[in-house]
Formats: C-alpha cells, structure tokens, sequence
C-alpha cells in the first residue's frame, strides 16, 4: 500500500502530476495519488484529493511517498527535510519521452518534464526541476534544488551550484574539464539569457551575453 505525495496543488502541481499517474499505471492497486496542500479551501484539483501534511502522515499506506511541485528552492529544501524526517521517501518524476542517456547520475527526487533531455554523464543533485524542453549534457554537475525554466539549454562542461535558477529559453555555453562554466550557488539567470562566462554566487544576470544586473 503506496500514497503517492505530490505537495502543492499550483500550476506546476497540476502539470506533474498527470506524469505522475501514467507512471503509476502499472502500480499496485491499493495506492493513491494525492496533492498535499495547506489551502483549507482546496479538496479536489483535477479530480484529485488535496490533503494536508497531517493527513499525509497520519495515513494508514504503508509507504509515503512524495515529490514538491514548488518553485521556490528555499521553500522546496525546508519541505523535503521535514517529510524525509518524518518517514516520508521522495521519488524521481519523469514522462515517459523524458531521455535519460547512459552513465549519468540522478538522486532520486527530480521532476524531469516533457520532452527533457539527459545525456551521458552528468550528475544531479536533489530535487532538480527540469521544466519542458529542456537539456542537461554531457559531463555537467548540476547541485541540489536547483531549477530549469522550459527550453534551457545546458550545455556539457557546466557546473551549477545549489538553488540557483536558469529561467525559460537561457543557455548556457559549453565548458571544459579545466574550465568549466561555473553557476554559483543562489544565482540567477534571466530569460532568454546567453551565458558565456562563470557567474558568481548570488549574482543575477540577463541578456546575450548575459551580464550581472546586481545581487540576489
């Protein structure tokens, strides 16, 4: 007995968890999948049940599962230390035309969209979300809470630290083993943006080539 978590029931909520259905097709038949929320006001979304935290714990499956449809990293680190406190176990989320290529590393806690793109030897951190369209390549070390707005473009030899946030259509220029492009830890980069060189930690950057606009 399996209850499958997906907390917060916003407009990205709404978008996984359909991906989360297909992949539980072929799951055991006493689970259930369930929005977590702490709007009072919320008790179905999309033909799904909402509940509260509490509710989720106090449930009488056996396995908790569960994943955070929430954008902001801050917010999405506090809530999956709480729930793997708690007993609770996080799952990775994928479509099944997500590609995943060979030798790459993924900690078990993604949300990897439609149409995104995984190749060979990469390695991600927790709770990464990946928005539609886009690509991680070759040999890029991506941190913990880090997040992809649609069609960013990442392309091999970059690093990027953890809770930074690459915005809708950003790419990010190839590096090299003895220089990579550096994402530091917090940064942002704007939509649209062409990153050429490292960017600093904390920084906020915009444009093509994208330059600092100040400090988060």
């Amino acid at each position: 007995m399996k209850i499958y978590g997906i907390v917060g029931a916003g407009g990205f909520g709404r978008e996984v968890i359909p991906m989360v259905k297909k992949m539980m097709i072929n799951s055991v038949v006493n689970s259930e999948l369930v929005f977590i929320d702490d709007n009072d006001n919320l008790k179905i979304v999309n033909g799904y049940r909402v509940i509260s935290k509490e509710e989720f714990f106090s449930s009488n499956f056996e396995k908790k599962l569960f994943n955070i449809a929430i954008g902001n990293s801050q917010i999405r680190e506090k809530i999956a230390n709480e729930f793997i406190s708690g007993g609770a176990k996080p799952f990775t989320i994928t479509h099944d035309n997500t590609v995943i290529l060979d030798n790459s590393n993924i900690e078990d806690s993604s949300i990897l969209c439609p149409f995104v793109t995984i190749t060979s030897n990469a390695k991600i951190g927790k709770f990464f979300h990946a928005n539609t369209y886009s690509y991680v390549a070759h040999d890029c070390v991506i941190g913990d809470y880090v997040t992809f707005g649609p069609s960013v473009k990442c392309n091999g030899g970059v690093i990027i630290e953890d809770h930074a946030y690459i915005g809708a259509g950003a790419v990010i220029k190839q590096g090299t083993p003895k220089r990579p492009v550096i994402i530091g830890q917090g940064a942002i980069i704007g939509m649209g943006s062409v990153v050429t060189k490292s960017v600093p930690s904390g920084f906020t950057v915009f444009g093509n080539p994208a330059k600092p606009s100040g400090k988060r």
